[in-house]
């Protein structure tokens, strides 16, 4: 696992309740190019179970686990 990770995206949605993290995580990936890293930022407490879940049903792999960063979650998913 990398200790610096750099995305090639950044969708920050904080201030975001579920299910819309899911939502515009699934439509953003589905429009980035194979191979590409997305770095998902919210603080809806469900997402943290329900965007790797989602994303993880469609396919897509985790650069690394997902973090709990204070009242921040971080996914860093790869398209």
């Amino acid at each position: 696992m990398q200790a610096d990770i750099s995305p090639d995206f950044t969708l920050d949605l904080r201030g975001e309740s579920c299910p819309y993290p899911v939502i515009y995580t699934l439509e953003t990936l589905e429009g980035m190019k194979k191979g590409e890293l997305l770095q998902v930022i919210t603080d809806c407490p469900g997402s943290f179970r329900n965007v790797p879940e989602e994303a993880r049903r469609r396919g897509y792999v985790f650069a690394k686990d997902p973090v709990k960063n204070g009242q921040e979650f971080l996914f860093y998913i790869i398209a």
